[in-house]
């Protein structure tokens, strides 16, 4: 049996034939003692490189590992070629074929730059993640400052092409435990981040559209006015119609109530799916908050010290009349600890208490103190007996 001359045009024809279903007995068995040559491995390698377009990537690639693979699924292939009919065979066994190795890097890699070919650790940072996949990160910080992104991805240059855009293109900040983050939107609108958040917006808002944007989790929202494009901050739940204002939006999945606090001007609030109409809204006035109950799809409104609901900005932590179980979760996402309680007659209990420097080690001795809790540390675990 003959060996295909490596360069030759005959190798790749063969290869193309194998991946599409079309090889034929005669060349199956030239294949496979092609794949065996170790000097056709520069080959085998330019073709992969030509057909899945993962140049940027190939630095990483093991290619050895690849042609091992590939062997093993030939032969493999091979003891059933003849018994069984070879299109129905290859049907299914190429679609493993080379993408052993190369698949996954592919998939990883395919929409990168490659300078973004590094792995990345994530955890703890702020991400942001771009409307075609990719993402960038940032420290963030949980103490007094915060980082900003305004116009973010776009130079000086770029942002004459985006005035009047035809589509909206969307970035999402996620920001973890223990940190925040603030945006400034295209429009000027200024967006606080609390700690275990994601939020949706457009990179540019488009002219004669309403201004939309995706929240999970808390932000508060410092709108600026624009009455020809109204601003609506969406939840899982709730849509908040602004009208030039300042408020803060509270919608964890996790917590049973979605809360909106208005500090100024004017909002109105909508179920998911209702029509925008001011008449149908649930308005609010500065010194509110309202609260939409998960469970019984309705919404109360009372009159609150708003400061209490704007602290975590400065880094404070504050609890007024709060039952320990909704304290708990609090604790969690503004110290990026993970907290069991196994004490479930403390949950019901109320706290007041304001915590601004302390550490989790404080807060916690602080409730003692109050309430005998018998609790135990373990780095970033906190279990409570």
């Amino acid at each position: 049996m003959r060996t295909i001359p490596m360069t030759s045009a005959k190798a790749e024809e063969i290869l193309v034939k194998y991946l599409t279903n079309s090889i034929t007995a005669s060349e199956f068995d030239l294949l496979s003692k092609w794949v065996e040559e170790p000097k056709n491995a520069e080959e085998f390698k330019t073709f992969i490189k030509t057909n899945y377009v993962i140049d940027s990537c190939m630095s990483k690639y093991n290619i050895e590992k690849s042609k091992k693979d590939l062997l093993k699924k030939i032969r493999k292939d091979k003891k059933l070629f003849y018994r069984l009919n070879l299109n129905s065979v290859l049907k299914y066994a190429a679609i493993g074929i080379l993408f052993l190795g190369i698949g996954y890097v592919f998939q990883l890699n395919f929409t990168k730059k490659p300078e973004d070919n590094k792995m990345i650790s994530t955890e703890g940072m702020v991400i942001l993640q771009l409307e075609d996949g990719s993402i960038e990160t940032f420290s963030g910080d949980h103490e007094n400052t915060s980082e900003n992104i305004k116009d973010y991805s776009f130079s000086e240059n770029e942002k004459e092409k985006t005035i009047a855009p035809k589509e909206l293109v969307y970035n999402t900040v996620k920001v973890p435990y223990g940190k925040r983050f603030q945006v400034v939107l295209s429009d000027g609108t200024k967006v606080h981040i609390n700690s275990g958040t994601s939020l949706k917006y457009p990179i540019t808002f488009i002219k004669g559209s309403n201004r939309e944007v995706f929240l999970n989790g808390e932000a508060y929202f410092d709108v600026t006015k624009d009455t020809e494009h109204p601003f609506l901050v969406n939840t899982s739940e709730l849509n908040i119609r602004v009208y030039g204002t300042k408020f803060v939006v509270s919608s964890y999945i996790e917590d049973a109530n979605i809360n909106t606090v208005l500090v100024e001007g004017s909002v109105g609030l909508f179920k998911l799916g209702e029509m925008l109409n001011a008449k149908n809204a649930s308005m609010l006035t500065p010194g509110h908050k309202a609260t939409w109950d998960k469970n019984e799809k309705n919404i109360a409104i009372e009159e609150v010290d708003t400061s209490i609901y704007t602290e975590w900005m400065r880094g404070r932590i504050t609890f007024n009349h709060m039952a320990f179980k909704d304290i708990l979760k609090r604790l969690e996402r503004h110290y990026n600890v993970s907290i069991t309680n196994y004490n479930k007659q403390l949950d019901e209990e109320l706290f007041t208490a304001t915590f601004d420097t302390e550490t989790i080690e404080e807060v916690l001795a602080a409730f003692n103190k109050n309430y005998t809790i018998d609790y135990k540390i373990n780095k970033n675990e906190i279990l409570i007996n």
